[in-house]
């Protein structure tokens, strides 16, 4: 499928294990992960997107993974899963996409990946109000995220011009639960002090 071209756009959010705020996006993936190693799951909600002639408007997807130390160190471990209500089509794309088996910003973090945990089709509940952003998916991932406040009180602050597979400017949020068991990664966290993102993303194959 690398050769179908293919573009998304719609609204994602994450959570990782780091303390707010993450110390990956501002050191280019070099610097230690606050735990020494980092879970993160990153879901996706698309709502336009084309692959080739099959259209994904409405489904969602996500990527779990877990890295052991540094994250350009790479070894991580990776997973997909994808929403249940797709066709067998659509979840070939959404794999393609997801995976970066079909070009596009995944692609690049290819040579990090030292274990493909496979591709799981489950009902992804996503749900945005506001400043705050949750998923469910049962037995796999539950999430809730809320943007951290800026100067303007119903605004978050803002990364900007950041290296970031999803976009270039994100919210900054925290997370209020992080539960994600899935392709041999267990985390649980209700700290309220762990790190998170969302932000509108428009991807392409190229």
């Amino acid at each position: 499928m690398a050769n179908v071209q293919w573009r998304i756009n719609g609204e994602y959010f994450e959570a990782c294990s780091c303390d707010s705020v993450c110390p990956c996006p501002t050191s280019g993936l070099a610097a230690r992960p606050t735990k020494g190693f980092c879970d993160v799951g990153l879901v996706f909600r698309i709502d336009r997107g084309l692959h080739g002639n099959t259209g994904l408007d409405g489904l969602c997807f996500a990527v779990l993974a877990h890295t052991p130390g540094p994250m350009g160190q790479g070894n991580w471990t990776v997973g997909v899963v994808v929403d249940e209500r797709a066709s067998a089509e659509q979840r070939a794309a959404l794999t393609a996409i997801a995976s970066g088996q079909g070009g596009g910003p995944m692609a690049a973090l290819g040579p990090l990946i030292g274990r493909f945990g496979g591709v799981e089709a489950k009902p992804i509940k996503f749900e945005m109000s506001g400043m705050r952003r949750s998923v469910s998916i049962p037995g796999v991932l539950d999430l809730a995220v809320e943007g951290i406040a800026g100067a303007n009180k119903g605004e978050p602050i803002y990364f900007e011009n950041v290296g970031h597979p999803v976009a270039t400017k994100l919210a900054l949020a925290k997370a209020s639960r992080s539960h994600l068991h899935a392709f041999g990664i267990d985390w649980d966290d209700t700290s309220g002090r762990n790190n998170g993102h969302f932000a509108p993303f428009a991807w392409s194959a190229s």
